[in-house]
């Protein structure tokens, strides 16, 4: 809570609530609250509340989508119906907030990342792009590039650091979206996940997997991306980006 009344964000986005909004009672006033929890009680689930009404809220993927990149029960459960994706649609962007599958220790869900979620989330957000630019943001599960962890080459081909993984993540930079952080920023030691064993974030031994991207047509509007690791209370930090546009 100090951390959002000094930001005061005009969007909040929130990835892995695990809850139904039932479940949660925050008093933060000026808000509207859009939840979109998992199926399953305890697990995924998106958030994104917003100062000002979006025009319109649509909860996961469309039905086109979904049938188009067959994404269905992959035996751990259907990743569209685990809350993972809320698009808010204001003025002038869109607005989406997203979480991402976790590929699992064994790789398991390689497969589900590569050849269906990250090309329909990509379709996804150029099928909305073609109606204004988009702003998505959220724990990608990815390390894009070495820069982008600590320790980069005892992690290749480990789950966040797959080749897979990583052509997933440059596919929408090759399709004109804009990595916010990267404009401002260059260089390793910037993380936002942290292990929660062996004293990882008290060394600053992260990961770089939560992201604020922009549509080209943003990048000259787009004034800060920051990375607050100081902001406690997850294994993750925040992260935001500010615009300088009218919602």
């Amino acid at each position: 809570m100090p951390f959002l009344e000094a930001a005061a964000p005009d969007v909040l986005c929130l990835q892995e609530t695990k809850a139904q909004q039932s479940e949660v009672k925050v008093d933060l006033p000026g808000y509207e609250q859009f939840w979109y929890s998992a199926e399953k009680n305890g697990y995924s689930g998106t958030a994104l509340w917003a100062k000002k009404a979006p025009l319109s809220v649509q909860n996961g993927f469309s039905s086109e989508i979904i049938s188009q990149f067959q994404i269905d029960d992959d035996g751990y459960g259907n990743p569209a119906n685990e809350g993972r994706i809320i698009t808010a649609e204001f003025d002038q962007i869109y607005v989406v907030t997203v979480y991402t599958p976790n590929a699992k220790d064994d790789l398991s869900r390689v497969g589900l990342r590569h050849e269906k979620w990250d090309p329909a989330f990509l379709e996804h957000c150029k099928q909305l792009e073609a109606k204004k630019p988009v702003v998505f943001c959220g724990d990608l599960n990815v390390a894009h590039t070495p820069l982008d962890l600590a320790n980069p080459g005892p992690n290749r081909g480990k789950k966040g650091f797959t080749d897979e993984e990583r052509v997933g993540f440059q596919a929408f930079v090759d399709k004109g979206f804009v990595d916010t952080f990267r404009l401002f920023t260059q260089g390793n030691g910037y993380y936002t996940w942290w292990s929660m064993m062996s004293g990882a974030r008290a060394r600053n031994a992260g990961w770089r997997i939560d992201y604020v991207m922009v549509s080209e047509a943003l990048r000259a509007s787009v004034k800060q991306a920051n990375i607050h690791p100081d902001v406690m209370g997850s294994d993750h930090c925040p992260v935001s980006l500010e615009l300088d546009i009218n919602l």
